[in-house]
This record gives structure tokens, sequence and C-alpha cells, in this order.
């Protein structure tokens, strides 16, 4: 039956929408609604304390509800598009490898739900006269609950009418058939909006129907549980395309109050008539029916919970729809779906010659025709959570695959660029999979963006990557002829003296053994002026000043400090370390540059990782101004954190998101994070933290600062290769990244000594 009370003629007269308005207002017959869309909160892996606090959120939100309100939650499984991996081959002599990536990925993919996404609404309605009357109330309504939802951690946003009647159309179309309502097309034939959202037909029989092509069933669930669980709809929601909708008509607490009174007025009665029963037939009167004792005991505590637990009551109905290809299809769907229903002490109950009723009835437009409801209290209707876990699907060119949630099933695709703060950090212990993480990024990185991708390699485990993807490999080392310029300057610094000044105290820091006095310092300062002097006058290559110059500068100065320093330099100018004191002589400006540092022993080694470093700030710098991003990936993180590194470090964490440099730390030692107030700042800014298997103390360092639930931090401990926990702004997901071996970019990419020795 439609709205009109009569049998339709057409599939238009079926859908119970009488009219649409641009701002998201539906009217069907007297009623007027609007729909919010959310996303998921991640309530199965938080706390305890953090799950109590999203079921009373859940509850406050329901409790708020005016008695005239109707509210509909609606909770669909919709085919996912088909979107076609792809990377556009560009000619650079790296399609090969962007082939068998784009294979890697659709292999990985194919594991996971990709052709399904959840989506979530919550839709609510008035009756009233008109929408003109209607509006100002339903706006009051949406604003206290997307403020209610936004303090449940979730995101959510209003419905207009374009995007609510594509909705209507895609839950109406599961085959794909696309929405192609527009409201100037609709003026101009003069057709209505059911006209553009209704299906090619309906066929409706006493046990199902068909919808267009596919063939579908409406069952209402039937709740004989005395306490219901919070995994009911999370469990439910883990098949096939499939709409479970959750109608709720708050009442009036007087009412329901008075009205549970009459029935334990009329029960009392009945217990009497039973006792006068036992009396005359010679029995003990105190034996009462079972089903009496336990109802009366029931409506007792009900009436207890209503007027002193800040309890209402509501009547609820949940319907659920499910459609597939074939019949067989749709029969094994179902019947999974009640398999699960009877887990939870509940029935999956078709609704014979109700199909019609039930099919309009999930349909997110507040309206609820199936006269089959269920007292149950705010507490008992709140267990009925719908959330379970985000999910992180970003699109773009930018978005770069990061595994599979491991909760889920869904493929991850996320956007560094688009968090308040792209900085990162990889953290795991040794064979937990953090530079083969790292390695990951970057291979997907150099296929699928224009990014410039810079590496301080402490340990040379990035050669065959970088090699193979034509990058520069920078060996620093005293045995290497391959140089880089300490005293190397990038005009396109804001401030290119005072930077470079900052650089070459650091430096000198490093070289007299730490601690430089104010005097001291004030003779750098002085000396770096006075050697870039020419330098500026006419900055050509070949004047760009060396490490000798800055020591014959030191000489020239009164100050026995000068000298002092001087002194110190002499090892790094003419003695055996003098590697730095060369003009640079590498390619630094590929696209891909690798910068070598195990062969440095300790006297070099912060040295060396300060003067790569520096080159980082003048290829950010000069990316900057060529409007592109630079990508960083320093290894074995925790030595940039000693000495007079730990404060560049912290620099480049503070400053990098301002120049369009994206930095990423790869460490096992998370302790060393710690270290100072200074270097925790690196943990606080860094809004992308992958978390591999993690060693028992570390857990708890990073469960403390990171606010991880137990749940969550199951999946750093003991956890295989790639598998753990990915932190995405305010998101934690588990993922897990199982790489096919079958490839030439596992070969390169592994760092496992037996398969590098293959």
């Amino acid at each position: 039956m439609n709205i009109f009370g009569k049998k339709p003629l057409s599939a238009q007269e079926s859908i119970p929408l009488e009219r649409a308005f641009p701002d998201g207002i539906c009217r069907s017959g007297g009623l007027y609604t609007k729909s919010l869309r959310f996303r998921d909160a991640n309530y199965e892996l938080c706390s305890d304390e953090d799950q109590t606090a999203l079921f009373e959120g859940w509850r406050e939100l329901l409790n708020s509800l005016d008695p005239a309100v109707r509210l509909q939650l609606t909770l669909a499984n919709l085919p996912a598009p088909e979107e076609p991996v792809s990377i556009p081959p560009r000619g650079d002599g790296f399609d090969p490898v962007r082939r068998e990536y784009e294979e890697i990925l659709r292999r990985q993919l194919a594991q996971g739900n990709r052709h399904v996404r959840r989506e979530k609404y919550l839709t609510f309605g008035i009756e009233a006269e008109s929408a003109k009357a209607a509006r100002p109330r339903l706006e009051r309504i949406e604003a206290g609950l997307l403020e209610r939802l936004r303090k449940l951690g979730t995101e959510a946003g209003p419905l207009d009418g374009q995007v609510r009647l594509e909705l209507l159309c895609e839950l109406l179309h599961m085959d794909g058939v696309p929405a192609r309502f527009d409201w100037e097309r609709q003026a101009l034939s003069g057709l209505s909006e059911r006209d553009f959202i209704a299906p090619s037909s309906f066929v409706f029989t006493g046990r199902g129907f068909r919808m267009g092509e596919r063939y579908g069933e409406a069952s209402f669930l039937q709740i004989m549980a005395s306490e219901l669980s919070d995994r009911l709809l999370a469990e439910l929601l883990e098949g096939e395309e499939q709409i479970v909708s959750l109608h709720l008509q708050p009442l009036e607490q007087a009412w329901a109050v008075k009205r549970l009174k009459q029935q334990l007025t009329d029960l009392d009665r009945r217990k009497i008539d039973e006792q006068k029963k036992a009396f005359r037939a010679g029995y003990d009167s105190d034996i009462l029916p079972a089903d009496l004792t336990a109802y009366g005991s029931g409506a007792h505590k009900l009436l207890q919970d209503l007027q002193s637990r800040n309890e209402r009551m509501f009547l609820a109905t949940v319907l659920l729809a499910h459609t597939a290809g074939s019949r067989r299809e749709l029969e094994n769907r179902v019947s999974r779906a009640g398999d699960i229903a009877r887990q939870h002490s509940c029935r999956l109950v078709r609704l014979d010659f109700q199909q019609e009723r039930g099919l309009m009835s999930v349909l997110p437009l507040g309206r609820n025709d199936v006269e089959i409801q269920r007292g149950l209290t705010t507490s008992s209707t709140a267990v009925l959570l719908p959330f379970r876990s985000h999910e992180l699907r970003q699109t773009g060119p930018d978005a770069l695959y990061y595994g599979m949630n491991a909760l889920t099933g869904y493929p991850v695709f996320a956007d560094r660029k688009r968090l308040k703060n792209p900085n990162g950090l990889i953290l795991g212990t040794p064979g937990s999979g953090k530079s083969f993480a790292a390695k990951r990024e970057i291979v997907n990185v150099f296929l699928t963006t224009g990014d410039d991708l810079l590496i301080a390699d402490p340990e040379a485990e990035y050669h065959p990557l970088v090699e193979r993807l034509g990058g520069q490999v920078v060996k620093i080392s005293p045995s290497s002829c391959q140089y880089v310029n300490p005293m190397d300057l990038n005009l396109e610094d804001e401030n290119p003296l005072a930077l470079k000044a900052d650089f070459l105290l650091s430096f000198l820091d490093i070289v007299a053994g730490g601690g430089l006095r104010p005097v001291e310092k004030a003779v750098v300062d002085r000396c770096a002026r006075l050697v870039y002097r020419a330098y500026l006058a006419d900055p050509r290559p070949e004047r760009m000043p060396l490490l000798e110059d800055l020591y014959l500068y030191l000489l020239e100065q009164e100050e026995p400090e000068a000298r002092r320093l001087a002194a110190a330099l002499e090892l790094y100018v003419s003695g055996s370390l003098s590697l730095f004191n060369h003009r640079t002589n590498v390619d630094v400006r590929n696209r891909l540059v690798c910068y070598d540092l195990k062969e440095l022993g300790k006297q070099l080694k912060q040295l060396g990782m300060l003067v790569v470093q520096d080159q980082i700030w003048n290829r950010v710098a000069a990316n900057r101004s060529a409007g592109k991003s630079t990508r960083y990936y320093a290894d074995e993180f925790h030595l940039l954190l000693q000495g007079g590194l730990a404060a560049w470090s912290v620099e480049i964490w503070k400053r990098f998101r301002k120049w369009g440099g994206i930095p990423t730390g790869i460490t096992q030692n998370s302790k060393d994070l710690l270290a100072s107030p200074e270097i925790s700042n690196i943990l606080e800014n860094s809004d992308f933290v992958l978390l591999l298997n993690q060693a028992a103390g570390d857990r708890e360092i990073l469960a403390r600062q990171l606010r991880i639930s137990p749940r969550q931090m199951e999946y750093v401990t003991q956890s295989g290769e790639g598998e753990g926990l990915l932190i995405y702004g305010d998101t934690i997901l588990p993922v897990a990244d199982r790489f096919p071996r079958d490839t030439e970019l596992y070969r390169i990419l592994t760092t496992k000594f037996q398969e590098v020795q293959a």
C-alpha cells in the first residue's frame, strides 16, 4: 500500500515520497524529515572506559529526543563501484615497475571487502502542516544531533535534497544504475522526484520481491532476549549488500509511567485471581504461574528504571532488507543473518505478505509502515550501537595504499598531505618490517606522485631500490669519491645566511666536542657572514665556499676562542677526515636521492647526518619555490636524536610542514622520542604513526603517549611482519600488509639477510 492507502499502479507510487526540497527536507504524507550521514567510530578497539563513554553519549542522544520526533537509523551495505586499480604510465623508463605494482595492488585488494561499502544515516522527522512550518524545528533538531554526534567523535553532516535523492536512487538500484536527478531537469520535464529514482519495476510476492533485476526479501528482527549484545548490529552488517533500519518512537515519560502502572494493576488483579483459584483447588496460593512471576518482576524493575534512572521508553522496530542477483544467493544471505540473530536470542522473521511495506520502511524516509514494535528502555535501545571501527579509504593521486584493515577487511588508502601535520614515524622492533614499510611507501610515492624523495640511510639498506628507480646514491665515506659540501648555501631560503650560520654553529659544536661558549658563537656567526660575502656578491657555483675558507677566516680573528675552533676544524680541512672539504660533485637534484652513511665511523657519524639534514633543508627550500612537495625518510632515526643533532631534528619536525616537507622517522627505540621535552615534540607533531610489533617497555610508553587502548595494543604485541596499528590523525586502525614475495619489487624491498644473499 502506498501513502494514500490505495494499491499502487506503478513503481513510482510504491515509493512513500511525495516531495523533496533542495535543502534536504522530504515529505511523506504529513511527515517531514531530514537525514544526516555520519562516519563510524572506533568502538570495538577502544578501552572499556571509552566504550562506556561512547555508549553513554549515544544513550544521551536518544534521551534528548522529543516524543514528537521520529528517528530512523539506517545502516546500509552498498555495492562499491569497481574502481580500476590503475597507475598511468609516464614513459620515464619505470612503467614496467608501475605495471607490477599495479598488479600487486589488484591482488591485495581482491582479498578484502573492496566490493562493499558501509554507509550510516540518521533520519529524523516530525508531523507538520507544511514544509515552511517544519523547517525551523527540523533545523533545531539537526543542530542538536550534529553537536551530540561531534561529541561522540564521529564526523556528521546533513544531506541536501540532491544527495538524498541520489541515496534513495542507489538503494532502489542495487544493480548500480546511477542517479540522474537534478532540479533543473525536473523543472523542465514536469516529472516528480519519484520518477527519477524509481527502479524499472517492483514485483512483490508474499515471501519476497524483485526490484529491477535483483531479488530481495524484507524481514523484521524479533527481540526475545532480556538483554541485547552490543555486537548484534556489527555482526549483522558483516555480510553483503543489505539495509538495516531501526525505527524509534520515543514515548512521553508521564504516559509511559502511567501505562506501566496500569499494567501492574492488571497484573496484581491476575495474581489475585490465580490465588483464588489455588485456594479453591486446595493448593498453596503462593505458587503462581512462572510467566506471571517473571512478567511482574520485569515490570517492577522497568517502572523503577523509568522513575529513578533517567530511562525513557521507546517503541522500536528493526527491519532488514537483503538483495542479491539470484534466489540462491539471497537465501544464503538471509540464512546467515538468521543464524546471527539466533546467536543473540533473537529471530529474523520474514515479513510475509508485507514485503512492500517492509522494503519501503527501510528507506531513509523516517516512515515505518510495519506495525510490529517492541518496547525498549533507553539503555536497551542504546545497546544497538551503530559503531564498530573507523575506515580510511581516501582517494586521489596522493592517497597511498597501507594495507588492509585487519578488523573489517577493507583496504586502507590515506593521503598524508590532508593531515594538519603530515610528519610521520614508523616504529617497531627489529624484524617487524619498519624499513620494508618505508620502502613500500617510497615506491608508491615515486610511481604515483610527482614528489621528490630524500633518504638518510645509515645502514646502506636502500641501494637496490634507489638504483632500480634511477635515483642517486651518495656514499658519504672517507674512502668515497663522492662529496657533499656542507658549506652549500641555498638562496631560496627566506633568510639563507641566518639559517646557514645556525647550521655552522651546530657543525662546529660537534667538531669542538660540544658546549660552545657565547664568545665562540659570536665568532662563528661573524665568520659565516664574512665567508659568504664574495659568493653573495656573485653567486656562481665555482665561488661556493669550502670548509677551508671558514678555517682561514677563523685563523684571522683576534680572539683566542677563534684559534681554538680553527684547531678543532683542522682535522676536517687538511687532516685524515677531510671528506667534507670538497665541492659537491653528485647530482643532489635527482628526484630520488639516498645518502649512504654506513661507512662513517663514530667520529664522523654525527657530522655526516648533520650535513645530510642541511642538504635536505636546501632541497626543501628549493622545492618550495617550485611548488613541489619533498618527502624525507630518516632510517635509524634515534641517531638523529643525540647530541647536537637533536635540536636540528626537532626544528625539521616543527617547520617542514610550512615548506611542503613531509619527514618520516624510522626507529626501533621509542624511548628516545621521550628523551627530553624538546624531543618529545617530535611525537606530538606527528599525525601519522605506523606502529609495528613493539617491545614490552615501548608498548607501555606508546599506550600512554598516544592514548592507545589495551585492545588496540594487542595488534602490536607479538604481531607478524607488516602487522600493526596505523594512526592517522584521530583515526587508529589495525592494518596488515602481506606483500607478495614472488615479485621483483619484493626482492628489491626486503632486508632479510638470507633473502638479500639469495
